[in-house]
């Protein structure tokens, strides 16, 4: 067959997109062959997405302080299209900006870098969390009043991503809370989830706060080395408290400039 070179790549990763999530259930991702194949699909398409594609210029690092930049946000969102199945946008983040920790519930999601470089650390919550009358982690400093908001979880990776690395993937068990931190400079990343936030559906975003435990001030006595070795042995277990969203964090908007994507 032909190469489709008219149609724009942001078309073609909006269809697969379609085709990859419509229908989509939790119970038959995971051994789904189509699915599977599918999604391969849609990750090699936002795999060859540039800022250029969507007419995306590179932001430059602001050196001003000041007023003007207290009051802008620090992330801003170019939104491209959304339907039932999915959304799709870019995320710009100013220099030093940072995303914080959040969840996806029940939501496949693909992050792509356009420029910059971030690092996306991501958890997992674990099954097995605070129960009513149990005994509380021992937690550093004690918050045995906020013990129905606290979620166990664990630390399954910390990544650092620029254009020219794959996408970031998420599903709702795996890598579903991620925190996204600007590396050296501003950033820029397309985003799709699937299906889109919708608090009546149960799809709110929550945030979450680490917290340390005691028994986390470190290992006494054990050399970087040995502590090394450890780590790659055991995935790391925190917990997590939710939290409102974070007073020096908010979103603003702003047009996509790229080719328009239709249905």
């Amino acid at each position: 067959m032909p190469r489709d070179n008219k149609t724009p790549l942001i078309q073609k990763i909006a269809k697969q997109a379609h085709i990859t999530f419509n229908g989509w259930k939790p119970s038959a991702s995971g051994d789904n062959k189509l699915f599977a194949e599918q999604q391969g699909e849609l990750v090699s398409l936002v795999t060859a997405v540039r800022a250029a594609d969507l007419k995306i210029a590179p932001r430059k690092s602001n050196s001003s302080t000041g007023a003007v930049e207290l009051q802008s946000p620090p992330v801003t969102y170019m939104h491209i299209c959304e339907t039932e199945v999915f959304s799709m946008g870019v995320f710009l983040l100013r220099s030093g900006a940072s995303i914080p920790l959040h969840d996806h519930p029940g939501m496949n999601g693909m992050l792509k870098v356009l420029y910059g470089k971030v690092s996306v650390r991501c958890f997992d919550k674990l099954e097995n969390n605070l129960s009513v009358g149990s005994a509380p982690p021992q937690l550093e400093p004690p918050l045995a009043l906020y013990q129905t908001s606290l979620r166990r979880s664990v630390l399954r990776s910390v990544v650092e991503l620029s254009e020219t690395s794959g996408p970031c993937l998420l599903t709702p068990l795996r890598d579903n809370l991620h925190q996204i931190d600007t590396v050296e400079g501003p950033a820029a990343f397309l985003d799709i989830l699937a299906p889109p936030y919708n608090p009546d559906d149960g799809r709110d975003c929550h945030y979450y706060k680490v917290l340390q435990t005691v028994s986390q001030g470190g290992p006494e006595g054990k050399s970087n080395e040995e502590q090394q070795g450890e780590e790659k042995e055991k995935e790391e277990e925190t917990w997590l408290l939710e939290i409102p969203q974070p007073d020096d964090f908010w979103c603003g908007g702003e047009p996509y400039p790229g080719p328009a994507v239709s249905f």
